[in-house]
């Protein structure tokens, strides 16, 4: 059971940090040269689509998995191993802090504005959002990589 959690801690975490950075390196270079009113309204129907059911089981099991995966007990697992899932969890919970915290106000004031100014808008949006999302997808991605440490 334990390796089942520990398996399904690193799928969930994988994907997810996979999603944050196809954001990174794709999307969001690729809405960059895009006029104020087509990225607005571009990142606007995302943040309206991205939190749906699958997306939520993903954002929920990155925390769940590794709190089942350290609670479950494991004979044999050392110190280093339980110390890299509980560093993976640590990470996990620092993004989503900087999601709740940072990402998710500026996608609601992003929505708030529609049928305003999407110049002024853009301006108080992208390179805030940019820079919470760079640090939520390394702080994804190491936890991913933790992961995966403990489970070789």
């Amino acid at each position: 059971m334990a390796s089942l959690l520990l398996a399904l801690a690193a799928f969930t975490t994988g994907l997810y940090a996979g999603f944050l950075v196809c954001f990174l390196i794709g999307i969001m270079p690729g809405l960059k040269p895009l006029p104020d009113d087509q990225f607005a309204a571009a990142m606007r129907s995302f943040n309206e689509k991205v939190p749906g059911p699958a997306f939520l089981v993903l954002f929920l099991g990155v925390i769940a998995f590794p709190v089942a995966a350290l609670v479950v007990p494991v004979d044999g697992r050392t110190s280093a191993e339980g110390g890299l899932v509980a560093g993976a969890l640590a990470c996990a919970v620092l993004s989503h802090l900087v999601t709740v915290s940072g990402n998710i106000p500026l996608n609601s004031a992003l929505a708030a504005s529609e049928g305003g100014d999407d110049s002024a808008a853009r301006r108080a949006f992208e390179s805030r959002w940019n820079t919470f999302h760079r640090i939520r997808t390394v702080l994804s991605t190491g936890a991913f990589a933790l992961l995966v440490a403990a489970a070789v």
